[in-house]
């Protein structure tokens, strides 16, 4: 079938859908506004503001809601989707642009069915589809946390998505297909703690798990790879790409943002996840990291890279030389500190260029006070074709895995819109 005719057979059951979606929207009954809260001071036990504060940190709240470090959480960040930009809410408890009046009947609604207090439904951007699996007493807790924050009055960008998708009433139908609410499913015993963890205020799926059109996770896919912010969020299943394969305690340091000896430390989004999983207590750190342990690929030491390639007169073994060995070379400094070699973390042994790439141009920044690696961002150094070389470089010297097609549309898209795909 030619290219066109499957595109216009696309966009009609597409068309079809975006029509059904908006007949169940508009014959669903209303939600309603819940009433508002009056001004006034909730009290709250102290003991469950500090577990609402580690939740916020579990859920990473400030990432997404937090534009100007000085007001956390009053919003602001944008969140660039498919269907276009959206922006995040002010949740501090400010009674005309946060959610000062909001009840706590109102802040479970909202975290469960995707409903602000006065009826609208909200974006999935907001990961609601896995905060409905929280507990009554964590949501409590969580609610508590915010509603004890400074206020702050600021009114966030207006959200700008393409028609038809700018009509809120599509919001149900999405949920009708999509929302699962209800507890998370009953694992083992031992597997619990860190499958409602991950699953729930975690919502680790929410990058790790592939989308499809309409912007939710696909079915049977959980954790098995997606997209975060322009960067390549791996599989935390068996298609894990590690060379070696992870142990829960280097999950524990990797996750609280360490150097993890044989994978390295994070980078890109999970940087910042991992300094807000850093203030979790270690007994819930641990319930995650032997959750993901469990679902991941059960490798081995990686295989022999076949070294008759001839890396050696590759045009990135001369750039390597220059830029990365001082560091990463076998003998260098950093090496004998015990970080790990190029050849162990995952980025080089993935499906996709765009962390490598990412790493490469960004660096990693450095942390005033916060005990992580530093590495420089080499995006005004580097041409593309350098950048290519590079990369092609490490692939080739470092894995055994087959060269990344394209690489220079890659690095020219990334390069330019902080994207691969």
């Amino acid at each position: 079938m030619p290219v066109r005719r499957r595109r216009a057979r696309a966009a009609l059951v597409l068309a079809g859908v975006v029509v059904a979606a908006l007949v169940l929207g508009a014959v669903a009954a209303s939600p309603g506004a819940i009433p508002p809260i009056p001004p006034g001071h909730l009290a709250f036990d102290p003991a469950l503001v500090r577990r609402g504060a580690e939740l916020a940190a579990l859920g990473d709240c400030t990432t997404c809601h937090t534009a100007n470090p000085e007001h956390p959480f009053a919003g602001g960040v944008p969140v660039a989707t498919p269907f276009g930009t959206i922006y995040a809410t002010n949740i501090t408890p400010d009674h005309d642009t946060g959610i000062g009046t909001w009840s706590s009947a109102a802040f479970r609604r909202a975290m469960r069915q995707g409903i602000d207090r006065a009826g609208r439904h909200l974006y999935p951007a907001f990961p609601y589809d896995h905060f409905t699996h929280a507990t009554d007493g964590d949501l409590q807790a969580l609610y508590a946390f915010l509603m004890t924050r400074a206020p702050v009055h600021a009114v966030a960008p207006a959200t700008r998505l393409r028609f038809p998708f700018n009509h809120r009433i599509l919001l149900a139908g999405w949920n009708w297909l999509f929302l699962r609410p209800g507890p998370v499913p009953a694992e083992s015993a031992s597997r619990n703690r860190g499958a409602y963890l991950v699953q729930a205020l975690g919502h680790c799926g929410a990058c790790h798990t592939p989308r499809d059109a309409f912007g939710a996770e696909r079915s049977g896919r959980a954790l098995d790879g997606g997209q975060a912010e322009g960067w390549y969020a791996p599989p935390l299943d068996t298609h894990s790409p590690a060379a070696i394969r992870w142990s829960v305690d280097e999950l524990v340091v990797y996750l609280r943002g360490g150097v993890a000896p044989e994978h390295g430390t994070p980078a890109g989004p999970m940087r910042a996840v991992a300094q807000n999983l850093a203030r979790l207590s270690e007994q819930d750190v641990q319930s995650i990291a032997a959750y993901i342990h469990s679902s991941m690929h059960q490798g081995t030491a990686p295989a022999a890279v076949d070294r008759r390639v001839p890396t050696a007169s590759m045009p990135g073994a001369a750039i390597f030389a220059g830029a990365c060995a001082a560091c990463h070379a076998a003998n260098a400094p950093m090496t004998r500190a015990g970080n790990p070699p190029i050849s162990e973390p995952s980025p080089v042994h993935e499906v996709t260029p765009r962390n490598v790439i990412r790493i490469v141009l960004d660096g990693l920044p450095w942390g005033e006070g916060v005990p992580q690696p530093y590495m420089p961002g080499f995006d005004a150094a580097l041409t593309d074709s350098q950048l290519a070389d590079l990369i092609a470089y490490l692939r080739a010297r470092f894995t055994d895995q087959p060269p990344w097609p394209h690489l220079d549309d890659d690095v020219h898209r990334i390069r330019r819109h902080g994207d691969g795909s």
